[in-house]
């Protein structure tokens, strides 16, 4: 599964969001991609197969609410 997650108005620094990912879903998944622009940025989240989608969303939401950027953030998901 593929989730592209847009922050406008990000609060933090892009790379804290990426670590925090990167820390909640180790070998689960991983940051494929990443880019900013005015008033924008996003990140490519890229989910192994084998964890379930509702699983992966809630994970991910979590992250961002512990971060406090839910808010600011839309989420893309393809497969």
């Amino acid at each position: 599964m593929f989730i592209e997650i847009v922050f406008v108005g990000l609060p933090i620094d892009r790379e804290e969001v990426e670590e925090a990912l990167e820390a909640a879903f180790d070998s689960d998944g991983e940051i494929t991609g990443a880019g900013s622009g005015t008033g924008r940025c996003h990140l490519d989240l890229e989910i192994e197969p084998s964890l379930e989608r509702d699983a992966a969303l809630e994970r991910l939401r979590s992250v961002l609410a512990g971060l406090g950027v839910e808010e600011c953030a839309t989420l893309s998901v393809g497969d």
